[in-house]
C-alpha cells in the first residue's frame, strides 16, 4: 500500500506545468463504426482554471472525457498531463492515481456507509472496504477528512448514512470522495442535473472554490448554471471545437447561436 501511495505521489509531483498548462489534447480523433465522435480535436486546459464544456448531444463531450481518463483510446492524436505524462500509454487506474479525477452525472456513493466513512474509504486507496474502515486514521487523515467535509458543506452530516442524503448532497459527497484522492484535474459531468435551485447555487459556489488549487472541467447543459460559473467556455460541435472564449463571447458568436444556443442566448 505504501508503494502504491508513493507511486501515485511521484506521478502527481512529476506533472510538468511550467508552461501554465495541465492538459494537452491535440489532434485527437475517435471513430465508432464509421462515425467520427471526435474529429481532430484540440483542447488546452490551464493549471488552476475552471473550464466549462458545452455542446449538443453527440457533440463529443463524453467521448472526450473517456479519452482523457483512459476509457477510450483515440484513433489518432496526443493527450498529455502536463508537458511529459502521456495519458494514452496509461490505464484508467494509473490515470486516476496520476491526479485526474472524474465525476459522472449519476452519483455513486456507498449508501450504507456514513458520509465520513465514504470520504475515509476514498482516502484508503487500494485497501479493501473492511480493512479501510477498521484501520486507525492518522491525525493528517482525520484533518483532511474534516477539511473536505467543510469544503463540500457536509460537516453537520458526517455521521448520516449516505443513502439518506438529498440528491444534491450525494453529488457533493462524491466530489468530496474525489478530493480525498488529491486530484490536480477534476472532470465533472452535469453536476446540477436534478438539483433544486438552492442546491444548484451551492454547487456553483463549491466548484468555483475548487478552481485554483485544482483545475476543473465542467460538462453541463444548464446554461444558467454555466453562466454563473464560467470563466472560459469551450463549445464542441460534431467532435471538434467550434468556439472558445468568455460566456459573453460565446453567447454572441453567430455559429454557436446557430448550432447550439438557438433561441437560448439571452
Amino acid at each position: 500500500m505504501t508503494a502504491l501511495i508513493d507511486s501515485a505521489e511521484n506521478l502527481q509531483s512529476s506533472v510538468d506545468t511550467r508552461h501554465g498548462m495541465i492538459l494537452y489534447v491535440e489532434d485527437v480523433s475517435v471513430s465508432f463504426d464509421g462515425f467520427k465522435a471526435l474529429n481532430d480535436l484540440n483542447l488546452y486546459i490551464k493549471k488552476g482554471e475552471l473550464r466549462c464544456l458545452i455542446g449538443a448531444n453527440g457533440a463529443g463531450k463524453t467521448t472526450l472525457m473517456d479519452v482523457i481518463t483512459g476509457k477510450t483510446r483515440p484513433d489518432t492524436g496526443k493527450v498529455s498531463f502536463g508537458q511529459q505524462i502521456n495519458l494514452l500509454g496509461m490505464t484508467e487506474a494509473d490515470i486516476a492515481q496520476a491526479g485526474i479525477g472524474r465525476k459522472f452525472q449519476k452519483p455513486t456513493v456507498f449508501e450504507f456507509l456514513t458520509v465520513f466513512e465514504n470520504i475515509e474509504l476514498s482516502l484508503a486507496g487500494d485497501k479493501g472496504v473492511w480493512s479501510a474502515l477498521v484501520h486507525k486514521l492518522t491525525t493528517y487523515q482525520q484533518d483532511k477528512i474534516d477539511q473536505i467535509l467543510t469544503t463540500i458543506g457536509l460537516s453537520q452530516h458526517r455521521n448520516m448514512m449516505a443513502g439518506a442524503l438529498s440528491h444534491g448532497q450525494k453529488q457533493w459527497l462524491e466530489i468530496g470522495m474525489l478530493l480525498a484522492a488529491e486530484p490536480q484535474l477534476l472532470l465533472v459531468d452535469e453536476p446540477v442535473a436534478g438539483m433544486t435551485a438552492q442546491e444548484t447555487e451551492r454547487t456553483a459556489e463549491l466548484l468555483t472554490s475548487l478552481a485554483g488549487e485544482h483545475s476543473v472541467v465542467v460538462v453541463e447543459h444548464d446554461m444558467a448554471f454555466v453562466r454563473s460559473i464560467a470563466r472560459t467556455v469551450t463549445v464542441l460541435h460534431q467532435g471538434s471545437v467550434l468556439a472558445e472564449g468568455s460566456m459573453a463571447q460565446i453567447q454572441s458568436n453567430p455559429q454557436v447561436i446557430e448550432v447550439y444556443l438557438g433561441e437560448d442566448h439571452s
